[in-house]
């Protein structure tokens, strides 16, 4: 059977184009026309035969699944063979594979270069796309780079002239900048609202104003040394002094704002013009004085108590709290770390024993306190007054019988305003007995005690005959210090006898 002639098609196909010239590219090899020979049907014996002394594998093409063996192979003649015989191809359809199989092989040197071309503009294609990340992520890089520096730099801007965080727990106000100006002025109060006026104001830095307010619960340095001293009671008293800095910024705020403000006229403690002997004058010659005592005044003070007080006088919410930070502090222990020595804070902060501004804002802080207490002082026909957290109650027949009732309301009203009393203070004095207030005697008029009176007398007339030095028994650093401060201790109370004190004394450092 003959083979058709090629079809028109075949001749145009693109697919057998030359690389460079199709006019010089060889045509694909032709499969012969069909060979009756070549297609007789054959038995597996005569397969067999046919085989003997034949190497059927010397093709490269078996064993390939991307390759159709060529017909003239042996192997392959004997597989056509076998094809035909059991009726699985004809010779026309196993013409066309082979001459399919012969198109492919023409067809592979343009195929390697369309795949080595596609290769290549595939490595080019990802060269260029690495490339373009390469600098996609350079500019991201340098716009994340652009950004944090101008972050940084507002900031570093922001740090030097405003403040908006002081800590935990302290902080939440700081972003409220509205006061009431007319308020402070009419009262000639400073009038700033922001934490960059108060800055000026107190003639420092934004930087350092953050210094000196930052709260912290663990801290490595603190702006107080703290001591103790002991108390008469027993026990001791630990006091804090501010440092150098701080103390300015609290002179400041004590000049300029707290010593300005009003104070009730029961208070006698830390207030110009009034003293331990102006808080015991209205309780002379009263048949019965009751004292008592507030726990742990000044630390029962806390920040927020104090933040209030400034925000009532108009100042914002933001300077309110930096000077409330300024004014409070926490109680605080020393321990060790990794080698490092911090400063852990044991409860909240309150006002330090020791700070100017202490008294002065305790003062605002129990003004209600005192308008109550005095309130019911007058209800029962008393006479009521307060030295910082001594209480001090006096009367006549009006009192007898009432003593329960006026220390039990005395508690409950003190505990509304967020203090407590210290029952092992309280006394109930009859007139029996000494009544003293705030250290002095006022059974009859204010004084200090006669055996006071009398050890001073001593001590200057033994000084006459073993000399001053040898009447520091006590062991005090400065034993004249000491013996000036008791005669000016007199002095205040009964000036009379304090002069003659002090005459004496004088004579003695003459000789």
């Amino acid at each position: 059977m003959a083979a058709p002639p090629p079809t028109p098609e075949a001749s145009t196909d693109p697919y057998f184009s030359a690389r460079t010239d199709p006019t010089k590219e060889a045509s694909p090899k032709k499969v012969d026309p069909l060979d009756a020979g070549d297609y007789l049907p054959i038995t597996r014996e005569e397969i067999k035969e046919e085989a003997k002394g034949k190497n059927l594998f010397n093709s490269f093409a078996f064993g390939l699944r991307s390759v159709i063996p060529p017909a003239d192979d042996l192997r392959t003649k004997l597989i056509d063979r076998a094809l035909v015989t059991h009726g699985l191809l004809s010779p026309e359809q196993l013409r066309e594979i082979h001459d399919v199989g012969a198109r492919m092989e023409a067809m592979k040197p343009t195929m390697a270069a369309v795949e080595h071309r596609a290769a290549r503009a595939g490595e080019a294609a990802v060269a260029a796309d690495r490339e373009a990340r390469a600098r996609l992520k350079a500019q991201m890089k340098a716009e994340s780079a652009e950004r944090k520096r101008i972050r940084d730099e507002a900031i570093s801007q922001r740090k030097a002239t405003d403040i908006l965080f002081l800590g935990r727990g302290v902080s939440s106000r700081l972003g409220d900048r509205t006061g009431d100006a007319s308020k402070l002025a009419e009262a000639g109060l400073p009038v700033v609202s922001t934490p960059a006026e108060l800055a000026a104001a107190l003639g420092i830095s934004v930087p350092k104003l953050r210094w000196l307010a930052f709260h912290n619960e663990a801290a490595t340095r603190v702006h107080y040394v703290q001591f103790t001293v002991p108390k008469k009671s027993g026990g001791t008293r630990t006091l804090s002094a501010p440092h150098r800095s701080l103390a300015e910024a609290q002179g400041w705020i004590l000049r300029e704002v707290l010593a300005k403000l009003p104070v009730e006229p029961t208070a006698h403690g830390f207030v110009t013009g009034r003293s331990i002997l102006t808080n015991a004058s209205p309780h002379c010659r009263k048949r019965l004085v009751v004292n008592m005592d507030l726990e742990g005044f000044f630390p029962s003070i806390g920040f927020r108590r104090v933040r209030s007080v400034f925000g009532r006088l108009g100042y914002s919410p933001a300077v309110a709290t930096i000077l409330a930070l300024l004014c409070t502090e926490c109680p605080r222990r020393s321990v060790v770390y990794a080698g490092e020595t911090y400063h852990v804070a044991t409860g909240p902060r309150g006002l330090p024993q020791g700070a100017c501004t202490s008294p002065a804002l305790s003062n605002q802080v129990t003004r209600r306190l005192d308008r109550r207490l005095g309130g019911l002082a007058s209800r029962l026909g008393l006479t009521y007054s307060r030295y910082a957290d001594d209480l001090t109650f006096s009367g006549d027949e009006v009192l007898e019988g009432r003593v329960g009732y006026l220390m039990a309301r005395v508690r409950h009203l003190a505990g509304d305003e967020g203090f407590a009393v210290n029952e092992a203070k309280s006394r109930v004095l009859r007139r029996g007995t000494a009544q003293t207030v705030t250290g002095l005697v006022v059974n009859d008029r204010p004084g200090v005690r006669r055996t006071e009176v009398r050890r001073l007398r001593a001590i200057l007339h033994r000084a006459r005959s073993e000399g001053l030095a040898a009447q520091n028994r006590e062991g005090h650093p400065d034993f004249l210090a000491w013996l000036r401060g008791k005669i000016a201790f007199v002095a205040m109370a009964r000036p009379d006898v304090g002069a003659a004190l002090r005459a004496e004394l004088e004579s003695l450092l003459v000789r």
